[in-house]
C-alpha cells in the first residue's frame, strides 16, 4: 500500500535537499557523514547506494544507529522533510517530483545501472539551487553524468576525496568533470554542509 502523502505540494523554497551517492565502501562513509550532522539543520538527506537487487536491505535500520534524524527506506510517494534521512531501496529507480519521491523498477540493461545519476537528474530539476549533489566512494562513475544538471541549476556539488575513498573511481569520476565545488574527506563534509545552510561562520556545534 502507498505511503500517505501530501505528494502534490512542491517543497517549500527554504528546503535544500542533498543527494549522496555511493557505491563500493558507502556503508563506512555514509557513518561518517551522517554521525557528527546536526538534527536540526533543516535540511533533507537522499542517500543513493548502489545495492544487491535480490537481497532484503538493512542500511536504513544501520544507519539509525548513527544518527538521531529518523532515517527511512524510501517508498513510492513519499514525501520529504527537513532533517530525515532517506534511503533507496533494493532494485528500483529514484527520483523526486514535487518534493515526494518516485520508486520504479529496476530495468534489466547489458550497461551497469546508474541510480545516482538517475537521481541527481531529477533532483536538479525539482529543487533547481537548493539541490547538492554529494559523491562519495564507488568502483564505477556513476552520478558524474547528471552533475552538469546539477550545475546548469545553481547546485552545489561535493566530492569525498579521492585519495581518502575507500574506491576512489566514483569520486574521481566526479572531479574530472571539473564541476566539483568542493573536494573533501567524508568526515568534513558534514561542516561544510552546515556552512551552505547556515552562512560562512557556522560550525558543528
Amino acid at each position: 500500500m502507498k505511503a500517505k502523502t501530501s505528494h502534490r505540494r512542491p517543497l517549500p523554497k527554504s528546503l535544500r535537499v542533498v543527494g549522496i551517492g555511493a557505491s563500493a565502501g558507502g556503508l563506512e562513509a555514509y557513518t561518517q557523514l551522517l554521525r557528527p550532522l546536526p538534527v536540526n539543520t533543516g535540511m533533507a538527506f537522499v542517500l543513493i547506494q548502489h545495492l544487491d537487487p535480490v537481497h532484503k536491505s538493512m542500511l536504513a535500520d544501520i544507519l539509525s544507529r548513527e544518527t538521531r534524524m529518523p532515517v527511512n527506506e524510501a517508498r513510492d510517494n513519499m514525501r520529504v522533510e527537513p532533517d530525515h534521512v532517506y534511503v533507496i531501496p533494493p532494485n528500483v529507480q529514484m527520483s523526486i517530483r514535487r518534493g515526494a519521491l518516485h520508486l520504479v523498477p529496476r530495468q534489466e540493461s547489458r550497461e551497469a545501472p546508474r541510480p545516482i545519476d538517475y537521481f541527481l537528474r531529477s533532483l536538479a530539476k525539482d529543487v533547481g539551487s537548493r539541490a547538492v549533489a554529494v559523491i562519495l566512494t564507488g568502483a564505477d562513475a556513476d552520478g558524474s553524468q547528471a552533475l552538469q544538471a546539477v550545475k546548469a541549476q545553481g547546485g552545489i556539488i561535493i566530492a569525498e576525496d579521492p585519495v581518502l575513498a575507500k574506491f576512489s573511481s566514483m569520486p574521481d569520476a566526479a572531479i574530472n568533470t571539473g564541476l566539483v565545488d568542493f573536494v573533501l574527506p567524508a568526515e568534513c563534509i558534514p561542516q561544510e554542509l552546515v556552512r551552505i545552510e547556515r552562512g560562512p561562520a557556522a560550525t558543528l556545534k
